[in-house]
């Protein structure tokens, strides 16, 4: 038997999703996108996992869409995005939990879309990004014209795809594409305890925080201010804000993890 496209693991409530083509720098062709998408999906039904961390294997995060496994095939380009990666970058966004994109390598093409759409980003570092597409006369897809300007801005953001500039990690770090930057020999560990911080966070409070921000990403001020009324109301009835304002009155630190996950 074949060995699996993606690999999933669990610990302390942090699922980890491997993309496990390590020997093409995990380059995407449709059965890593599809088994991806559904992993995703699977973590979200699942109450005990209460983080997804998207990685890579070898030395690679993703070096984008696999040319290989396109040529010939009788699809348009709109055709394969709307079978393959834009389901999954709607999963991601959608997820009703946080995402950690954990780049630990190149990250090039639509893989540097992947990195962007998480809802967090840790960086190896030794890892990168480029937006190849301007290399072989394509149009940056996956997310990445609407993540990468909302970082960057307009301006940096059309440089790096017209030149196709490689992007490392400590000018990854001050241009605002990842929020930490862990060294290479600790990066898997540092992830983890990174995830496991998060995970013992509220969950409830964190799925609609990820809810307001995306819905704020798209709104006006007036809609957004409905939709916080309208989801605080959500997130005061919850269990998660008992616990946080009895902890305070107590002066102990909340547990907003329950011992039947």
């Amino acid at each position: 038997m074949s060995e699996a496209v993606i690999t999933e693991t669990t610990q302390a409530g942090v699922r980890t999703l491997t993309l496990n083509r390590p020997d093409r720098l995990n380059a995407a062709n449709d059965a890593l996108l599809l088994a991806l998408t559904g992993a995703l999906r699977r973590a979200d039904a699942e109450e005990s996992v209460r983080v997804v961390v998207i990685t890579g294997a070898g030395r690679g995060f993703c070096a984008g869409q696999d040319l290989g496994d396109v040529s010939g095939r009788d699809m348009t380009f709109t055709e394969h995005l709307n079978h393959t990666y834009n389901p999954l970058i709607r999963t991601i966004r959608s997820l009703n939990k946080p995402v950690i994109s954990a780049v630990n390598g190149v990250a090039a093409g639509a893989g540097a879309s992947l990195a962007l759409a998480g809802d967090l980003r840790l960086w190896a570092q030794s890892a990168s990004l480029i937006e190849v597409f301007s290399n072989i006369a394509l149009v940056p897809d996956s997310g990445s014209t609407w993540f990468l300007p909302r970082l960057v801005g307009y301006h940096r953001a059309f440089e790096l795809m017209a030149l196709a500039e490689r992007v490392r990690s400590e000018d990854a770090l001050r241009l605002g594409l990842c929020e930490q930057v862990f060294p290479d020999e600790t990066f898997a560990q540092d992830v983890q305890a990174y995830a496991e911080r998060l995970a013992a966070r509220p969950a409830n409070a964190l799925k609609l925080t990820k809810q307001a921000l995306v819905f704020a990403q798209t709104s006006t001020l007036d809609e957004a201010l409905d939709q916080e009324a309208a989801l605080q109301q959500i997130a005061g009835d919850h269990w998660e804000h008992e616990e946080g304002v009895t902890a305070f009155k107590e002066k102990r630190p909340a547990q907003f993890v329950r011992d039947a996950q």
